[in-house]
């Protein structure tokens, strides 16, 4: 298991189309693909658009994926620069 903490620049956060980003990245990989948030007691299955959408996660929130199995190196680099590209989404400077 492998964990890494990355804050989310999207302004509007993770809304439909950078969950749906983040998710059809998570789907590339056979390893279990989770993030906890401050906001969210439960851990939330990255690989599931409702379950991301239903996090919550807004411009500022700090998220930390908890990746394991065969590929969990690469899921969690993967998604750390999927976060850092902005899922396809201009980010928020200064946060």
């Amino acid at each position: 298991m492998v964990k890494a903490s990355i804050t989310i620049k999207n302004a509007s956060g993770l809304h439909l189309r950078p969950t749906g980003v983040l998710c059809n990245e998570a789907i590339k990989y056979q390893s279990s693909i989770r993030f906890l948030s401050k906001n969210n007691t439960s851990e939330t299955n990255a690989k599931s658009v409702l379950s991301v959408l239903g996090a919550c996660i807004k411009c500022g929130d700090e998220i930390t994926f908890v990746c394991e199995g065969p590929d969990e190196e690469q899921a969690l680099a993967a998604m750390l620069d999927a976060v850092e590209s902005g899922l396809g989404e201009s980010v928020a400077h200064g946060r």
